[in-house]
């Protein structure tokens, strides 16, 4: 009898696999397309170049409407020379500007804020040190035009690279280090880009939403858009899949992975990965995270290229300005530019060669580092609108 049942439900199966009913599982997905031939040869040329200068790491990702290439490069940490992944997690520095930038503009689109209104009382109750020549707008904290100072640096910028480790600096402590400076009326209207303007703008989700800057990131950003591996986290610098970061202190080695001076900072504080950073600028220019007239006014720039949270980049094969943004902290650099609907991406983080941190001739090499960032994306988003 358990014979012949048997029996039936193989012919049953046999049959049913004819008619495309009985099967093994679900199909395996179809791999993504490759790049046309030529497409990432500045890219990869452009890293190679970097590798052989000393950098430690790289990751890139390429995005298009229906395909991706990924690729990590160098070692994501000098004391066990473990190879960099595609998904390895790095400081973004001033792309969490963007991020930001998106959740303002999110308590703007709920009526909870007004993007062109006075917040001089919002930022007298948050940073009471604080003392505005005049009326003070949300629109000039986002783009950089409310002539606040920026924070002086005494405590990361020519400080020892024990400093840099070891001084947290919160919000709350930059402005009042800002409001030791001058802010002057005739400033006021003009780009003069100031890490304040953030610290100010996260004081003022906060005040808002009641929690940490970090928690609503997360609740309010990270989560509903799919940015799995992003945060503005406390350290975890021991995480394996991060990509480490150096400095010299005299002629010694320091890792200054999650430095302390960006931990909670709106300005630069987020860790992320190359996916989930275009996971981000897609969502936000495709019209997902903001409204369409909002999106509008992040794109809109004066003599910066600078919106609000938003840079802009030139203009394309397409036609049209490209947008995202760069970012730059001790031992790592960061570049994402987007086509203007984010349908073709390129993504770069980079952790640089252990250098010293306070040196005009390397600064002018990790400038340098920088303009061939954003010249290697730009000449592969050219190749793909081709």
């Amino acid at each position: 009898m358990a014979t012949r049942r048997r029996r039936f439900l193989l012919a049953l199966c046999l049959s049913l696999w004819f008619l495309g009913g009985c099967t093994a599982g679900p199909p395996e997905p179809s791999p993504l397309p490759a790049p046309a031939p030529g497409t990432t040869d500045s890219l990869e040329r452009t890293v190679l170049h970097f590798l052989e200068d000393g950098v430690t790491s790289v990751v890139v990702q390429v995005r298009w409407p229906g395909g991706e290439w990924s690729k990590a490069y160098g070692v994501r940490n000098l004391s066990t020379n473990d190879p960099a992944r595609p998904l390895d997690r790095f400081s973004v520095g001033s792309l969490t500007k963007s991020m930001v930038a998106a959740e303002v503009l999110k308590l703007v689109d709920e009526h909870r804020l007004s993007l062109d209104g006075p917040i001089n009382d919002a930022l007298a109750r948050v940073a009471p040190e604080l003392k505005p020549p005049g009326i003070v707008t949300l629109r000039q904290l986002l783009n950089h035009t409310s002539g606040l100072p920026d924070f002086p640096g005494e405590l990361v910028s020519g400080s020892t690279v024990g400093g840099i480790l070891q001084t947290r600096i919160s919000p709350q402590d930059g402005l009042r280090l800002a409001a030791k400076l001058p802010w002057e009326s005739f400033n006021t209207g003009f780009f003069n880009y100031s890490e304040s303007n953030y610290l100010a703008l996260g004081l003022l989700i906060e005040d808002v939403r009641s929690r940490p800057l970090g928690e609503i990131l997360q609740d309010e950003l990270f989560s509903p858009f799919g940015l799995e591996k992003t945060a503005l986290p406390n350290p975890d610098r021991g995480a394996r899949d991060n990509l480490h970061g150096y400095v010299l202190d005299g002629n010694r080695q320091v890792d200054i992975t999650q430095a302390d001076y960006l931990v909670g900072s709106p300005a630069g504080g987020v860790v992320s990965t190359t996916a989930d950073i275009n996971h981000f600028y897609r969502s936000l220019l495709s019209g997902r995270i903001v409204s369409p007239g909002l999106l509008k006014d992040m794109k809109e720039t004066g003599t910066g290229n600078y919106g609000l949270g938003l840079q802009r980049f030139s203009i394309g094969c397409s036609g049209e300005h490209r947008y995202g943004s760069t970012g730059r902290v001790f031992g790592y650099l960061s570049a994402s530019i987007s086509s203007d609907d984010g349908g073709s991406q390129v993504t770069m983080g980079l952790a640089l060669p252990p250098l010293p941190v306070d040196d005009p001739v390397v600064d002018r090499r990790i400038g340098l580092y920088a303009s061939q960032m954003v010249s290697a994306a730009q000449e592969t988003l050219d190749h793909l609108c081709q």
